[in-house]
């Protein structure tokens, strides 16, 4: 059930001042014990609160009955739905974050079974390569069953976001703006589409008028992460944000996962490194990331995601150290650091050998860089 226009507006008043984010709300809820005594305190109760200054109190007496009521009216005109923490409609896996946000503005429709989901992510200026497999995994993930998490942005979000909707799949696209001035312009019939085919949702915790800021998409990024149960990172340079969004994954406890990508690109250079590392786990298809997800995955291979998804498996060519390397394997999950040891070769050939078994489809890694064998060579 949605909570009272009354109450709504008591979120609202604390949503709309300066100063008051995620941590600082629930400062304050803590402090008065509910939404309606803290939106309606003193400024001298205000400043009780730590963090909270003169200035912040003043911002919060200064959100006047107008202010929300114009907030109100921008989002009815937007046909956004205004929902928060209190609300039933409210993403469960939001709520268990440590800064969920307060409010969370919804242009078409949050389905309960859209807490089954994976974060698709990566740069904004991309190779070919990295569109295609965008959209690739969109629609294996959506044919799946699976809500597709994105940031809307151009580049690779949209083409996760469109692969997801021309397989039938749900998704939901976490803007780094107010939903009064969806950004970027070339997406917007991609917007259109997820609202008017009743096919997921546009959301964003930032007011109405808000306006794109760079500062904006490392917070919305936890969004992304926190809608989803693990974040697939298709192609990211060195320092993209792709990789803020990984870490806030990890942090969340999410499953990370990353596609490989050409060793002389630097479109490819975050994701390489992360496999490398063994910060995320090597994907090449949807039963990669299916393996990863422990009990979800089991389930959904149960429920005949992989045989709705799949190809036949290619025959493949084997080298002798990838076949030696595979014998060790049967029945056994290694780490590199073992497979290096028995089959005793220098660790970059194992690392390279490893990492075309991957791609061949021939083993897949675990967090942790542990491997393990997939499926007999042929």
């Amino acid at each position: 059930m949605p909570i009272s226009p009354e109450r709504l507006a008591h979120y609202l008043r604390l949503h709309l001042a300066d100063g008051v984010g995620p941590i600082m709300f629930k400062r304050l809820i803590e402090r008065f014990g509910d939404v309606a005594a803290a939106a309606t305190a003193h400024a001298s109760n205000l400043r009780q609160v730590n963090g909270i200054g003169d200035k912040t109190a003043a911002a919060i007496e200064a959100v006047t009955d107008q202010a929300v009521r114009e907030e109100l009216d921008l989002a009815a005109a937007a046909g956004a739905t205004i929902i928060t923490l209190e609300d039933d409609a409210y993403p469960a896996g939001l709520k268990n974050i440590h800064d969920p946000p307060p409010v969370l503005y919804v242009q078409g429709r949050i389905e309960p079974s859209d807490a089954v989901a994976i974060g698709v992510v990566g740069s904004r200026r991309c190779t070919m390569y990295g569109l295609e497999q965008a959209g690739r995994f969109g629609g294996l993930l959506g044919r799946a069953g699976f809500a597709v998490i994105s940031g809307g942005a151009r580049g690779i979000d949209a083409a996760a976001h469109r692969g997801c909707l021309d397989a039938g799949g749900r998704t939901i696209a976490v803007m780094g703006c107010g939903l009064g001035r969806l950004y970027p312009p070339e997406n917007a019939e991609l917007f259109r589409r997820i609202v008017a085919e009743g096919r997921g949702a546009i959301v964003s915790e930032l007011p109405m008028r808000t306006a794109v800021l760079a500062g904006n998409f490392p917070t919305r990024n936890r969004i992304i992460c926190g809608l989803s149960l693990g974040l697939l990172v298709v192609e990211a340079a060195r320092r993209s944000g792709s990789l803020i969004s990984a870490r806030l994954a990890v942090e969340q406890g999410k499953e990370v996962f990353a596609l490989p990508g050409r060793v002389d690109s630097p479109f490819s250079e975050g994701t390489n490194e992360m496999i490398r590392d063994h910060s995320a786990a090597l994907v090449s298809n949807l039963e990669d990331i299916l393996d990863n997800l422990e009990q979800v995955g089991r389930e959904m291979k149960k429920s005949g995601a992989i045989e709705a998804t799949a190809v036949p498996a290619p025959k493949v060519e084997l080298t002798e150290l990838e076949r030696l390397l595979l014998t060790h394997l049967s029945g056994n999950e290694l780490s590199l650091d073992d497979l290096v040891r028995r089959a005793a070769c220098p660790a970059p050939a194992v690392t390279a050998a490893m990492t075309m078994l991957a791609i061949k489809g021939m083993v897949t890694q675990k967090p942790g860089g542990i491997f393990a064998a997939r499926r007999a060579a042929t």
